[in-house]
């Protein structure tokens, strides 16, 4: 039986506030979440100065807004591992300077990562999140180019299971760089330690810091040479349609997993995790391509002289600024906890 028009129309209009109430509390929130990156701006973005200074001084360059969020969410990482370790320092914890050592060590990455070392060579070329659906750059390693270039012309792969296998391919680049930079600081460090005459017991120590290097250039070493093995399996063959997970971080971290010394029920409870992980990534993406959007948009409505639309424009993209720098931040965290988890149980295995 039909309702009658009076209650059809409360009910209508109950709808309506209802949606109008809940469209309110979101841009709230939104605007919320701007209004905190302004107070933050205002106070300093960090609370460590220099890393206060090296976010200024990115703002200098022609960073895209995507690559800008990437530092922010790295900054805050260093951040955080920074104040922990004042803390142990404070608690005399870190005699052998091994935590502090690492600290630089992962800030020389970061600066390295975004051009910001001072090495003309390693100045990012500033290029779009999106264009034709990938990103155009090179993978800069002949053994790469040769499995990319067999796996677009085989015919193996729909344009959807290209675009994954290239993040893949470019996911493998960043780790190569990264042991490079690693490398290169270890090198340093060691060419200081021979030109060191006196033994002594502050040698020791740095002797203990540079094992602690070798480890973890050991296990990046491990990740790299899994990964390439996978990407010539994954480039002749094509994809496993069973294939458990998609995202390139993830692939590592569960091939790694299963080779570290996990129960049944740890391994699997790490499975759960990591797709939990891999949920949380796949969000990240899409807040990075939807500020990249905005960005561009933003850039365009500066140039029609209209101010409300301007306005409204540097909302929405202050708002997808701050998402994407707080999840960047999530899954950088993650992804550390993660790999820490794995680092433990591999050591295990080679004790």
């Amino acid at each position: 039986m039909a309702a009658p028009p009076a209650l059809a129309a409360l009910g209508a209009a109950l709808l309506l506030a209802a949606a109008a109430q809940a469209s309110k509390y979101s841009r709230e929130a939104n605007e919320g979440l701007a209004a905190a990156g302004a107070k933050r701006r205002e106070a300093g973005e960090f609370r460590v100065v220099r890393l206060n200074q090296i976010w200024e001084k990115a703002q200098r360059l022609h960073l895209s807004a995507v690559k800008l969020a990437e530092l922010h969410s790295d900054l805050k990482i260093q951040e955080k591992d920074e104040l922990s370790w004042k803390k142990l320092k404070a608690e005399g914890l870190d005699e052998d300077g091994e935590k502090e050592a690492k600290l630089r060590r992962n800030l020389n990455v970061i600066m390295t990562k975004y051009g910001m070392n001072g090495k003309k060579d390693s100045q990012l070329v500033d290029t779009n999140y999106i264009k034709d659906g990938v990103e155009s750059d090179t993978l800069d390693d002949p053994r790469l180019e040769k499995l990319w270039s067999k796996a677009k012309t085989s015919g193996k792969f729909s344009d959807e299971e290209l675009d994954k296998l290239w993040r893949e391919f470019k996911h493998h680049k960043e780790k190569i760089r990264e042991y490079s930079i690693l490398l290169e600081t270890v090198s340093r460090t060691e060419d200081i330690h021979k030109n060191v005459i006196n033994p002594s017991e502050e040698n020791v120590v740095k002797e203990e810091i540079l094992h602690n290097k070798h480890r973890e250039l050991k296990d990046k070493l491990r990740s790299i040479n899994q990964g390439f093995e996978r990407l010539r399996k994954v480039s002749h063959q094509g994809y496993d349609t069973n294939s458990e997970f998609e995202e390139p971080r993830v692939i590592d971290l569960w091939d790694m997993a299963k080779s570290a010394n996990f129960t049944e029920k740890e391994l699997e409870s790490f499975r759960e995790e990591l797709k939990h992980f891999e949920a949380k990534i796949e969000k990240h993406h899409h807040y990075q391509k939807q500020l990249e959007i905005s960005h561009q948009k933003l850039k365009h409505v500066e140039g029609t002289g209209d101010k409300d639309h301007l306005n409204r424009n540097k909302e929405k993209y202050a708002m997808l600024e701050e998402k994407t720098k707080e999840l960047g931040y999530k899954v950088k965290k993650h992804l550390q906890d993660l790999s820490s988890r794995i680092s433990q149980g591999l050591q295990h295995n080679e004790l």
